[in-house]
């Protein structure tokens, strides 16, 4: 295993250094002469990774396939200038020895390619530098330049596109990630193919001028320095500097070839030949093609046989692409055996989404793009304001149609249980009666999902009419959405887990490293977080301050305390951001509390069992609850904000009592209260039923057990 890894650490090393290692070969071959030998290494290397470049951007589905052009495009440009600078210093230092002084390359290139003329030479490098430089390079500039800027300008409409389709649930964040890292890389080619386009036009530029110096070079060494005629020194030299030019030239035309290849690429699952094999595969292309040839063969003076010939071979296209079309047409799928019926699957029997939105076929309008999908924008919203409000991601929602359903029936689920359903009309509107109403609209009365108040739902042309009669009118979507958003803020505890609970600890660890240290994993382990964070959920306390929760279990991470003891620690000091949730900071705290005799009798009921979950009685359980909800009722119909405030030793179980009924009302004990905060007293649960009790109880009666209502 040693061995193994020390060989992967040194084949890393090596990788790393190869391109380092390149680079300085490449200024080395700039400066230092070479012998013919090393140069006709090089140009074999430089044709042959021309080649590998062309053929790798001619396979490329997309231009990002091949992401790293630019940069290989550099370097394969400055290994050929290299090799340039390399084979003009032999040149013009032993182009007086005859053509072979130069290497085998060069000498072939400037032989057998243009058979040994130079004049021709002159003409045939020519014509490649127009065909190189005025048409394939030029071309591919100006589509690396619009490309580059078309890709900037879309670059914030692609951005939005993600983020609009993250936040439709469409898309993990992952996947919006990567689609982000994609939308940045391809900018960032296409910028980088508008400046590396730049090269291969300089290329094509230094090859004519590079050209130029080997000939005057020379000619002037050739008549001056070695005492050759001009006629000869011409032969020799130009000879040379014509193939020279030539080696260098074919790469460079090959790259440009590549560069022009990736700049006009369309994305496609297909490569080029693929792509242009596919869209060039229809029958009825070739079958005019065929016609024509057939005129122009017999047309006189036309060269009959090769026409006719083509257009023999154009008609056979034609028809060979006409039978696989057919063929396409009447093939029919084999029929695929039935799943056998004993192989159950893991997808049939789970249902990954945590919270679900079960709609009949009615309100399908509702999710559908084409309808701009007014009720998944809204979800969307939903599930941003409540992630910023309880301080964690609220998991996606999934939407879909239930056939099981009436028509305009919606059913909310939250992991596998339904805990909110109702009916809507997609195509009216919703008028709720808040108490204000002033007449009695027609319509089909309901009652609100969301907070039980009278409604009517009302046809869109009423709309004006409930409006000025004191009604609230929302649409279907909207009272969709409202339920939801309460189901998932009345749900927070069940949606959050183990998962969520590590998210916190690691932003927590990048803001607060050492406090993240000494909160888990000891003393605290991540299903012990998990815990307290639920139960803080559970009554509403949102975890947006978590840094507060983590500070506040360490310092109680010394103390002997059960899980509730522990949870009543933490609310006390986070008694601050709880009342704030309530009132804000220069208001007073509206408050109801106990009458003294009622409160020391809920206390000794919790201290007979400390450790139950229900410690009342049922009897006086239900007196509680129905003193509870006549003392606030007037309070919620004034839509006033306030607060329960008893002991601590008896607000977990109390809270615990009010839950099921009274779930908007928080359940403060005293000591969450701060100093500073002044209090408001606006209601005392059993007083008034004491004192009428007192008088008719028995020695050692309790006012509850009295019988009274």
């Amino acid at each position: 295993m040693i061995e193994q890894a020390n060989l992967r650490i040194w084949g890393d090393t090596i990788k790393g250094g190869l391109l380092p290692f390149a680079i300085l070969m490449l200024v080395i071959l700039m400066v230092v002469p070479v012998p013919a030998t090393v140069l006709d290494i090089g140009f074999i290397v430089n044709i042959t990774i021309s080649l590998a470049v062309l053929m790798v951007a001619l396979n490329a589905a997309k231009p990002l396939d091949f992401s790293a052009f630019p940069t290989v495009l550099l370097l394969a440009t400055l290994f050929r200038l290299a090799l340039n600078v390399a084979s003009t210093r032999v040149v013009l230092v032993n182009g007086h020895q005859g053509p072979g002084s130069a290497g085998h390359v060069i000498e072939a290139f400037g032989t057998f390619l243009i058979g040994g003329d130079y004049i021709v030479g002159i003409f045939v490098f020519a014509v490649l530098m127009i065909i190189n430089l005025v048409v394939i390079t030029k071309g591919a500039g100006r589509v690396s330049e619009v490309s580059a800027r078309f890709t900037l300008d879309a670059l914030p409409g692609k951005q939005m596109a993600i983020d609009a389709d993250l936040n439709a649930g469409l898309i993990t964040p992952d996947e919006a990630k990567a689609r982000r890292q994609e939308v940045a890389t391809e900018a960032d080619f296409h910028g980088s193919m508008d400046g590396a386009s730049k090269f291969v036009k300089g290329d094509a530029v230094a090859g004519l001028l590079i050209l130029f110096v080997n000939i005057f070079g020379g000619l002037v060494l050739g008549t001056v320095s070695h005492g050759l005629a001009i006629g000869q020194a011409a032969q020799t030299y130009v000879l040379l500097a014509i193939g020279d030019a030539l080696v260098a030239q074919v790469p460079a035309l090959l790259l440009s070839i590549a560069a022009a290849a990736i700049v006009t690429r369309v994305s496609s699952p297909l490569d080029l030949s693929g792509q242009i094999g596919s869209e060039f595969g229809s029958a009825r292309a070739w079958g005019p093609v065929s016609g024509i040839l057939c005129l122009l063969g017999v047309l006189p003076g036309m060269p009959h046989f090769l026409i006719l010939s083509a257009a023999a071979i154009t008609a056979t296209i034609c028809w060979a692409r006409m039978r696989a079309a057919k063929a396409k047409r009447d093939y029919v799928a084999p029929i695929e055996d039935p799943e056998p019926e004993h192989l159950i699957q893991w997808r049939d029997v789970s249902d990954p989404a945590p919270i679900t939105l079960d709609i009949g076929y009615g309100l399908i309008d509702m999710v559908d793009d084409r309808q701009s999908a007014p009720l998944m924008a809204r979800i969307t919203g939903i599930r941003r304001q409540l992630s910023r409000e309880l301080g964690f991601v609220v998991p996606m929602v999934r939407v879909k149609d239930d056939l099981s359903l009436p028509a305009n029936a919606y059913r909310i689920g939250i992991a596998g249980v339904t805990t909110g359903e109702d009916e809507v009309f997609a195509h009216q509107l919703l008028a709720l009666d808040s108490g204000d109403g002033l007449d009695l609209i027609p319509g089909h009365a309901v009652k609100d999902p969301s907070f039980g108040l009278d409604a009517v739902w009302i046809t869109p042309d009423r709309r004006a009419e409930a409006v000025v009669a004191g009604y609230t009118v929302v649409d279907a979507s909207t009272v969709i959405a409202t339920h939801l958003n309460g189901v998932i803020s009345g749900s927070a505890a069940e949606l959050f887990g183990l998962d969520d609970s590590q998210a916190l600890v690691d932003a927590l660890k990048e803001s607060f490293p050492q406090l993240a240290q000494a909160l888990t994993p000891q003393p605290y382990s991540l299903a012990a977080i998990t815990t307290m964070c639920r139960a803080l959920l559970a009554e509403r306390v949102p975890l947006k301050d978590f840094r507060r929760v983590a500070e506040a279990m360490i310092e109680l991470a010394g103390r002997d305390m059960d899980q509730a003891a522990l949870l009543e620690g933490v609310r006390q000091r986070m008694g601050a951001l709880i009342v704030q949730m309530i009132v804000p900071i220069k208001m007073p705290l509206p408050i109801i509390t106990f009458d003294p005799e009622l409160e020391s009798l809920l206390t000794q009921s919790v201290r007979t069992g400390p450790n139950a979950s229900w410690p009342f009685d049922p009897d006086l359980a239900a007196r509680i609850v129905s003193a509870v909800s006549e003392a606030v009722q007037p309070q919620l119909m004034a839509a006033r904000s306030f607060a329960i405030v008893t002991s601590p030793i008896c607000r977990a179980a109390l809270s615990r009592l009010l839950r099921a009924q009274l779930s908007e009302i928080p359940v403060l004990s005293f000591l969450e209260i701060p100093e500073t905060k002044p209090v408001e007293v606006i209601a005392m649960i059993g007083a008034q039923r004491a004192q009428a009790a007192l008088a008719q109880r028995g020695p050692g009666q309790h006012p509850f057990e009295s019988g009274e209502e």
